[in-house]
């Protein structure tokens, strides 16, 4: 009987883990509800004063007054305008760190809101309204929610919290850097040493569920831009030129069987999209050059590597052929979001138990980005959706993210909260409990 026992430890034992005690579960959902008012007040405080990338100067104030008053170790100015708070538990272990976003985008926003942002400003040379069509206000709420829930607790806690406050993860104006790479060269997972990561991002799914996938989760998100030169020459004698704009659709059109005839779709997605194409200024001129840009979407490196080198392949060749030119540039912007498997099959038990098991979702693939991948290169991380769509709304027609019409269910708030302080208490309470014999 006790070698059967034995056995059957040693079989179940991958399913076995340490958790947080019962005690402290219960606890944490009572505090967590008590937050709601304060953290739904921050969330719309936030939305209506939305800040750019690099210029989050009021949203990390906020956050970083927050955390002082807590009795968090307090960096600012990491990455320009990040914040970055360390919760020390009242027994060594090992550090936990738990990300949000700060940055807005510059969109006008069309929902009609009591605290609808109003804010105006100049983005490339246009007078632009700023929203916080990505949700990123919910991230930023929900963590300041998470770092008081914690600080409550933090005698009960066997090691550190991280809190990290991200700025331009939607990128950073031109001529500057910013965003995790960024936090990451200034620091932020160094001191204490982070050993893993988590993070969410609002998206359209019913309100409350939570979504995740191990691996792949969000493709690499890359750039690329097409300069075709021709011959300038009138619209009435296009054979006296080189004629870019007819040049130009047929690289689309190219482009568009990269992904159809060159890439195994029963392994891996992929996308190539031309977003922009820009020529001439006349009904009777034929121009002397016409400028694209586009995106690179992929979920595996090789694919990746290969796309790049496919779009200047195809562009060159097709201007060559047509008695032009093309000159093309691609640029890496952010890799893979690649939930760590291992830390990932440990962690969705959390999700289940925290949120119940209905409401604990697997995800498709999908081909937006996000540099909290960055994160996940240094240290094993898991990031994870979570729905804001209001219930009795079908999902597929609420507006997406970066849509001026994107609305988050506060419903999810206190969800989120509790999601990502019992993963980051879990985690520091161990790894799976090994049988022994």
């Amino acid at each position: 009987m006790k070698l059967f026992v034995a056995t059957a430890l040693f079989l179940l034992g991958p399913t076995l883990r340490a958790q947080a005690p019962s005690r402290l579960i219960a606890d944490l959902d009572t505090r967590a509800k008590g937050l709601e008012a304060k953290v739904v007040a921050w969330r719309r405080d936030i939305h209506q004063n939305p800040e750019l990338g690099n210029r989050e100067v009021r949203t990390a104030k906020l956050v970083a007054d927050h955390l002082k008053t807590l009795g968090l170790e307090v960096r600012t100015e990491v990455g320009h305008t990040g914040v970055v708070g360390v919760l020390k538990g009242g027994k060594a272990g090992p550090t936990v760190a738990l990300r949000a976003d700060m940055d807005a985008l510059p969109v006008t926003e069309e929902v009609d809101l009591p605290f609808k942002s109003t804010v105006k400003t100049t983005y490339l040379g246009q007078q632009v309204g700023v929203m916080h069509a990505c949700g990123h206000d919910n991230h930023v709420a929900i963590l300041m929610g998470v770092a008081e829930l914690l600080a409550g607790v933090r005698q009960e806690l066997a090691g550190s919290v991280k809190f990290i406050f991200q700025p331009a993860e939607e990128g950073a104006p031109a001529g500057e850097r910013g965003g995790a790479e960024l936090m990451i060269e200034q620091g932020a997972l160094e001191n204490p040493k982070v050993d893993a990561i988590f993070g969410l991002h609002v998206f359209p799914f019913e309100v409350g569920k939570v979504v995740w996938r191990a691996g792949g989760l969000m493709a690499s998100g890359d750039q690329f831009r097409i300069v075709v030169r021709g011959r300038q020459t009138h619209g009435a004698l296009p054979w006296n030129g080189v004629d870019p704009i007819v040049t130009a659709s047929q690289i689309v059109l190219a482009l568009q069987t990269l992904v159809s005839r060159s890439v195994d779709l029963t392994l891996t997605p992929a996308v190539v999209t031309v977003g922009m194409i820009r020529g001439g200024v006349r009904n009777n001129i034929v121009p002397d050059s016409v400028e694209m840009i586009g995106t690179i979407r992929t979920f595996d490196e090789a694919t990746r590597d290969s796309l790049h080198a496919r779009v200047v392949r195809t562009a060159e060749g097709i201007a060559r052929g047509a008695g032009a030119a093309a000159v093309v540039t691609t640029t890496r912007g952010y890799p893979v979001t690649i939930n760590d498997p291992v830390l990932t099959e440990r962690m969705v038990p959390t999700l289940r138990r925290t949120l119940g098991a209905a409401n604990v979702l697997p995800a498709q693939q999908t081909t937006t980005a996000e540099d909290f991948s960055l994160f996940q290169r240094k240290v094993p991380g898991m990031f994870f959706f979570l729905g804001v769509t209001p219930r009795g709304t079908d999902p597929r027609s609420a507006a997406p993210n970066h849509s001026p019409r994107f609305f988050a269910d506060e419903a999810a708030l206190v969800p989120g909260v509790r999601a990502l302080a019992n993963l980051a208490v879990d985690y520091l309470f161990g790894p799976p409990r090994k049988a022994t014999n």
